[in-house]
């Protein structure tokens, strides 16, 4: 396999952590999984978005950054890299999130800090309708995200849609609603097989089935 950074994205709940885990581990690929976690504002800002909502996207925003940056300086080119996520994903969300003022703000201080961090060489992008990803966010029990509304997670589908409209990456689109790489080996295999062969492509619907 020739991708040295493969990054992983979708929805919340489209299936990008299971994913990345099972890519890192066929290909003994070091595993960069999103530091969500250490953003203390993610559950202030599920309970009240329009109050955190703000802190939340700053907060991400300095994760992401800093945990891309310290890899590309550190190792990308020298081993295979799994994350599941993008530097764009912030910029996505913050549309969605931010009122327009707050936006532009923060907009212009993601035009200063994405230069810095070259796009992954293959984005593996997984989409699932909206009560798809309702049920995986039931199955995996974060508390603060079980009362997410579907016309939230519609609107971050909009937003992504339309940022798979640019020429950001060599892309690769699946639908994660009929693809289960966690249970069948069948549908796995059929995507590392796809990643193995040397196509040319801009943006790929590969069919899982």
């Amino acid at each position: 396999m020739n991708y040295r950074h493969i990054a992983i994205e979708g929805n919340i709940g489209a299936g990008k952590t299971s994913l990345a885990q099972l890519l890192a581990e066929h290909y003994d690929a070091k595993l960069l999984p999103e530091a969500f976690a250490e953003n203390e504002f993610l559950s202030r800002f599920y309970r009240e978005p329009q109050l955190y909502a703000f802190q939340v996207e700053l907060a991400f925003l300095a994760g992401r950054y800093t945990q891309l940056k310290g890899l590309f300086a550190r190792e990308l080119f020298h081993d295979t890299v799994i994350t599941d996520f993008t530097f764009i994903k912030s910029k996505l969300f913050a549309r969605v999130n931010l009122q327009n003022d707050e936006y532009d703000l923060f907009r212009q201080l993601f035009d200063i800090m994405d230069p810095h961090l070259p796009p992954p060489d293959l984005l593996i992008y997984l989409h699932a309708p909206v009560g798809k990803l309702q049920e995986n966010i039931r199955l995996r029990g974060r508390s603060f995200e079980q009362q997410i509304p579907d016309d939230y997670l519609e609107r971050l589908q909009q937003a992504y849609q339309q940022f798979l409209k640019q020429d950001y990456c060599k892309t690769v689109i699946i639908d994660s609603s009929t693809a289960d790489f966690m249970h069948h080996p069948l549908h796995f295999n059929q995507l590392t097989a796809f990643l193995e062969k040397d196509y040319e492509f801009t943006q790929h619907y590969l069919a899982i089935n």
